[in-house]
């Protein structure tokens, strides 16, 4: 059924999270642990001045990229990012003696390009911290001071110049596709019809503009990955930001306002549900609407094979709709078959256990793929969002000690991390405008509009659905 962002009604993944295998070192990392973590075993809790310090490189430290990716996600919960950020260069200029005259030029040079990588890897994979006029000043005071003479000044500012130039063009980027988001649901109207005997048409079907399920399949995955192109890891983590009830001293810095992708991607993924549940329910004849009900299995059945869980789930919900299901005469004449597997796979049962199974394989074939084709992996995404509540919810942010729970964090930092990887998948099917603009802007029924043309296409069944329809048509026509 269409989901919603509320914690209460929520149901519920790698190369772009880079944790290593435990005793394996990337070859890009510094010869050890940082500042103040110890070696040995993984880091499972530390104060916050702690992970702050590991997170700091030096002449002859750099941290793990798994660590940064993972820390620079978590830690806007305990701490503003433009904050962590002048921490970060006050740490910096006080370790490598910044503000001394002169400056130790050796030591300096082999400290410039560490720290220019942390700030690169910061502003491409969180650009939207760098929205902040605070965080952009931070960065240039910190080079300013790292570029001692001559010769590696003018190679200093060019690399911040092209850190500046990409955050800027990563944020026009999202703020273009939030822009095409909002007027694509402000096109959107959802409709109810004034019924006589039959329900008439109220636009063209979907057959009309497209009968191929495959290319149907290939149209929903564009939308996928299009939507899922505009948010940002910390999304997942200001989605659910609260303050943890063991911390009496530390307010949550998360805004709550920046998670409109997320829950535009909701709304996308319950619009598809009632457009489906609408093209089903319209049809006057009870043949023709088994043929659509026949359409939606295949394309389902091709959203599969792509690797686009959300539309497949989007599809199977819409056909559950109970103004859809109640049309037994319809279901009498379709082949069940194939939406039986489709329904197991997607069955609820033991976590979903039969998708999570579906799922990995899906991932390990993105791992080995020679194309992007065999690359897509599309999670159900409400069932993302709830794996990632309830990590939230079950595993506390502080421990009582006043630690960090980090390996909390590290296990969330594996699940959005995969998922950033899947959504950098360039979708390798051609656009079909007229497709794509059906599939924004079609008008759909309300859950009432639904169950008026349910029961206009198969008679109510007992005295409580007639009741129903009765109130229905008369507040439907009283409004129209």
């Amino acid at each position: 059924m269409p989901q919603t962002l509320c914690s209460s009604t929520m149901f519920t993944p790698s190369g772009f999270s880079p944790h290593l295998v435990p005793g394996e070192e990337s070859p890009q990392d510094g010869p050890g642990p940082g500042p103040g973590i110890p070696e040995g075993p993984q880091l499972t809790s530390a104060s916050l001045d702690t992970l702050i310090q590991h997170l700091v490189p030096t002449a002859d430290y750099y941290p793990e990229k798994a660590y940064v990716f993972t820390f620079l996600l978590s830690s806007r919960l305990f701490i503003p990012p433009h904050e962590l950020l002048s921490r970060v260069c006050q740490l910096c200029i006080k370790q490598q003696q910044l503000d001394q005259i002169p400056l130790d030029t050796a030591k300096v040079r082999k400290f410039g390009p560490k720290i220019l990588q942390l700030l690169t890897e910061w502003t491409e994979t969180f650009p939207s911290d760098f929205q902040d006029e605070e965080m952009v000043g931070h960065l240039k005071d910190i080079i300013r001071r790292i570029a001692p003479c001559d010769e590696v000044r003018n190679a200093y500012w060019k690399t911040m110049n092209q850190i500046l130039q990409n955050v800027s063009q990563k944020l026009a980027t999202m703020s273009q596709g939030e822009e095409s988001i909002v007027k694509v649901n402000a096109s959107v109207s959802d409709k109810l019809v004034a019924f006589k005997t039959k329900p008439p048409p109220i636009q063209k079907d979907i057959l009309s503009i497209c009968s191929d399920p495959y290319a149907l399949a290939q149209q929903l995955t564009h939308v996928e990955l299009e939507r899922l192109s505009h948010i940002g890891p910390e999304e997942f983590v200001q989605a659910f930001a609260q303050k943890d009830p063991l911390d009496t001293t530390q307010p949550c810095f998360s805004d709550q306002k920046k998670t409109g992708n997320l829950e535009a991607y909701v709304k996308w993924f319950n619009r598809l549900c009632y457009l489906v549940a609408t093209e089903i329910c319209m049809v006057a004849k009870k043949k023709q609407r088994a043929q659509v009900i026949e359409f939606f299995i295949d394309v389902a059945r091709e959203c599969f094979n792509i690797g686009n869980f959300n539309s497949l789930m989007a599809i199977i919900s819409g056909m559950n709709m109970s103004p859809v299901s109640r049309l037994k005469k319809t279901w009498g004449k379709v082949k069940t078959a194939k939406f039986f597997i489709l329904e197991h796979q997607m069955d609820p049962t033991g976590n979903f256990y039969n998708y999570r199974t579906a799922l990995r394989g899906a991932a390990h074939r993105s791992q080995t793929a020679h194309s992007n084709r065999e690359k897509i992996v599309i999670p159900f995404f409400s069932l993302l969002i709830k794996d990632i509540y309830f990590l939230n919810e079950g595993c506390a942010n502080r421990l009582p000690n006043g630690h960090v729970n980090f390996e909390k964090f590290v296990e969330l930092a594996r699940q959005v991390g995969e998922f950033m990887t899947w959504k950098q998948v360039e979708c390798p099917f051609e656009e079909e405008r007229s497709i794509l603009h059906y599939l924004h802007t079609a008008p759909i029924f309300n859950e009432d509009g639904l169950y008026l043309a349910s029961y206009e296409s198969e008679s109510p069944e007992n005295q409580i659905e007639k009741d129903r329809w009765k109130t229905l048509r008369s507040t439907i026509l009283g409004k129209t």
